[in-house]
């Protein structure tokens, strides 16, 4: 496991909060290089078991010789059915680097970053269908549009997909070069948080990332014993309003709900009152921590 392909946020934070049985069993749901998989391993006693999850094949080349770890080699959505299929039906807890990886965005055929020239691809799972390059061809007006509106939070949503329809019909956008020539006219503010937002936006719809992101939250806390924590790194804000509610209402809404007596359901003590921030140390050495934030909850 080599941490070069993709170095670990809030490490030893998150491993910290994690560990509540060091023979316990453990899932890293976004393996990536295995660098917190490893300070998990570190910390356990050999009897401890981890499972880790990742649906892109490039994450393979990571995995170690150590027998307490198995790989995954699936999307975290599907958390509760594959660990069921390895006989495992609860767990002492659960991570999430909710984060694209260093090694994802730095590879530029994969067409995740706008600093590159690639096929707009954006697939962590380069076995689906569904590219950048199809949602920019064939969604309609009202689709884009919410994908840019809610997704990338883009201030002027309405102009960009009304651009981005403009150039579509006079020329396909193939590549990330020919989204950002398409787009220059519109860009508003500052122009790396602009194309970040954009990009941004497709690449959780390519991925479907907010719905699998809901599917890990719910089947994780079914998968959870007593007392077993998940922690859940985020990097925007969609992500971290959903793991904020569904820790302290059970939803991703944060819908209350109360029983018969009128009692508010706590589904988890909060274990992080504030969400954590990597400090200025941290954040100089790996940019990509700025916009992190890790959440920690211990099911009730």
């Amino acid at each position: 496991m080599i941490d070069t392909y993709h170095v670990p946020v809030l490490r030893d934070r998150t491993i910290e909060l994690l560990i509540t049985d060091l023979n316990g069993i453990y899932v890293d749901a976004t393996f990536g290089a295995g660098g917190h998989t490893r300070a998990l391993l570190q910390s356990l006693s050999k009897e401890a078991k981890v499972f880790g999850f990742d649906q892109d094949d490039d994450a393979a080349a990571n995995v170690g010789g150590d027998s307490r770890f198995q790989l995954c080699q699936y999307n975290f959505r599907f958390i509760k059915k594959v660990l069921r299929l390895n006989g495992v039906s609860q767990v002492d807890g659960i991570m999430a680097d909710l984060g694209v990886s260093s090694h994802q965005f730095d590879k530029e055929e994969r067409g995740f970053s706008y600093r590159g020239e690639a096929m707009l691809d954006m697939r962590m799972n380069q076995k689906s269908e569904l590219t950048a390059k199809t949602v920019l061809a064939t969604y309609r007006e009202s689709e884009l549009l919410n994908i840019f509106s809610v997704y990338g939070e883009v201030r002027n949503a309405r102009q960009l997909t009304r651009q981005i329809l403009d150039c579509r019909a006079k020329r396909p956008l193939e590549t990330t070069q020919d989204l950002l020539n398409a787009i220059n006219p519109v860009m508003k503010g500052d122009k790396f948080k602009y194309l970040a937002q954009v990009f941004q936006a497709l690449r959780i719809e390519v991925n479907d990332e907010l719905n699998a992101l809901k599917d890990l939250l719910e089947q994780g806390f079914e998968l959870l014993k007593p007392g077993g924590r998940m922690v859940v790194l985020t990097y925007h804000s969609l992500e971290d309003r959903m793991v904020k509610n569904f820790f302290k209402y059970g939803n991703i809404d944060g819908e209350i709900v109360s029983d018969f007596y009128g009692n508010i359901k706590r589904p988890f003590e909060i274990i992080t009152k504030k969400p954590i921030v990597p400090d200025m140390k941290e954040q100089k050495t790996n940019p990509r921590s700025q916009s992190a934030k890790l959440r920690a909850g211990a099911k009730v």
